[in-house]
């Protein structure tokens, strides 16, 4: 429940600060608004407890409550508006801000017009932006659940084992088939994020068409509920090698390249040969000389709006990078040049087309993972785990995070962290290392029950006993 807080000032004034955690749960953030009388504090510690832990509808946050609205009473038309005031429709008014947003590429526009269309739109599009009694937090909240819960269809009954159709199965309760299937949250957030920016507009366009943004404060779906599809598959060295037996002879060093630098597949098939620097280095743990070098990443295949491809910049700025290759790596890479020009691709098909994505996972990809399992491998990995899995190499390697970020590409350490930090582990034994302090090791001895040095030896000396002291 919301607390209140109190604390008296230098000049002998007293503040009273409302604090509650977003939802009521205990991973909502904490929320604040403080207040000069303890009257105001309690009915606004009310009024939280009211609308579920939420911001309640009608606040603005250090301000007070919207000069059109009574708390108890709800929304009230201001005194200078007219009942005959025309509407401004959301259908139209976010039509008009997708098209003019700047910055944005064309495909990036076409994305957001056909999530517009296909998820925000039915639910909003008659609304008046205007009015905040209809276009209210409550409208969003209940939204986003109908994003997160999806439509049912009775009349299609599925059976949830083999997916097919059943009118016996739906009889013994099973599924129904979907009018529009649940949403993924990471799906949902995306979806938010549009309306947020929508509605946002409409708040600081000049003269604003709203006073709030019923969208600012939505407690949305969380993205690692549960292990699905969006959880990542880390292969070890001995699985990847395992997967590229699997796959076919032509793209097994593509495949290759792609785990020894963690690249983005956009990224991977758009490099040529101009991009390639090689280089004769001292290896000082051998003597020998060895060739190394980097690949520089300049551009990245986008996808048009009418689904074709062209070559552009990489993801972010952050993504135009340089990124150093071992001798393993080098050799490859190396192969791949001889004989081609500059502006050539390194890595195509045998027409000599670059491999587009759609193309590689139907003909080389799913058919080897299959293989793979077929042979051993445990897991099913996504052409993207392979970037994830050379991160998971490096930081088994104690690389610094930093460091990791950068052979990324990504905007900011925060991503890195946010995405992989919870592999890393060296910290773990930094704990208990402060808990328990020093071990003792005279206080272990062999078990009694491994007699035979040999035995001993074989299981890596795993098995040992606490001896009393």
């Amino acid at each position: 429940m919301a607390q209140i807080e109190s604390r008296t000032l230098s000049d002998g004034s007293a503040r009273y600060r409302v604090k509650w955690r977003l939802g009521g749960a205990r991973t909502g953030g904490w929320q604040f608004e403080t207040f000069d009388n303890h009257p105001a504090a309690v009915s606004f510690k009310l009024a939280v407890e009211h609308a579920g832990h939420q911001w309640p509808d009608g606040w603005v946050e250090g301000f007070g409550w919207h000069p059109d609205y009574r708390p108890g009473f709800g929304w009230t038309a201001r005194e200078d508006e007219t009942e005959d005031a025309e509407p401004v429709r959301f259908r139209e008014y976010a039509l008009d801000i997708i098209a003019s947003m700047s910055g944005i590429d064309d495909r990036t526009r076409a994305d957001y017009t056909r999530d517009l269309r296909r998820h925000l739109l039915p639910y909003f599009g008659g609304m008046d932006v205007r009015d905040p009694r209809a276009l209210s937090a409550k409208a969003v909240r209940e939204w986003v659940n109908r994003l997160r819960d999806g439509i049912p269809d009775p009349t299609i009954p599925i059976n949830p084992t083999t997916g097919a159709g059943s009118k016996k199965g739906a009889k013994r309760g099973h599924k129904h088939g979907w009018l529009r299937e649940p949403l993924r949250p990471k799906t949902i957030q995306n979806l938010h994020g549009l309306l947020f920016i929508i509605l946002e507009s409409a708040v600081k366009t000049e003269p604003p068409l709203r006073q709030s943004n019923p969208a600012a404060r939505t407690k949305l779906p969380r993205v690692d509920d549960g292990e699905g599809d969006e959880e990542m598959c880390f292969l070890t060295r001995e699985e990847f090698a395992l997967l590229r037996a699997s796959i076919q002879e032509d793209v097994r060093d593509m495949l290759e390249v792609f785990f020894l630098t963690g690249m983005r597949y956009s990224e991977l098939t758009a490099v040529q040969v101009r991009d390639v620097t090689t280089r004769r280095q001292r290896d000082p743990s051998t003597g020998r000389t060895v060739l190394t070098g980097y690949v520089e990443v300049r551009r990245a295949w986008k996808r048009r709006p009418d689904n074709t491809f062209e070559l552009g910049a990489p993801k972010t700025k952050k993504s135009r990078r340089r990124i150093a290759l071992s001798p393993r790596a080098t050799a490859l890479v190396t192969a791949r040049t001889t004989g081609k020009k500059p502006t050539d691709f390194l890595f195509t098909t045998k027409n000599g087309c670059w491999w587009r994505h759609a193309s590689f996972y139907t003909r080389r990809w799913s058919p080897a993972v299959k293989k793979a399992q077929a042979e051993g491998l445990h897991k099913k990995p996504r052409i993207h785990d392979l970037r994830h899995s050379h991160v998971a190499l490096l930081i088994e390697e104690n690389l610094h995070p930093f460091k990791i970020q950068r052979r990324l590409g990504h905007q900011s350490i925060t991503t890195t962290m946010d995405r992989y930090g919870h592999l890393i582990s060296d910290i773990d034994d930094e704990i208990l290392a402060a808990i328990d302090g020093e071990p003792d090791l005279a206080l272990y001895e062999p078990s009694a029950a491994l007699t035979d040095s040999a035995e001993v030896a074989s299981m890596g000396g795993s098995h040992l006993k606490l001896v009393e002291p």
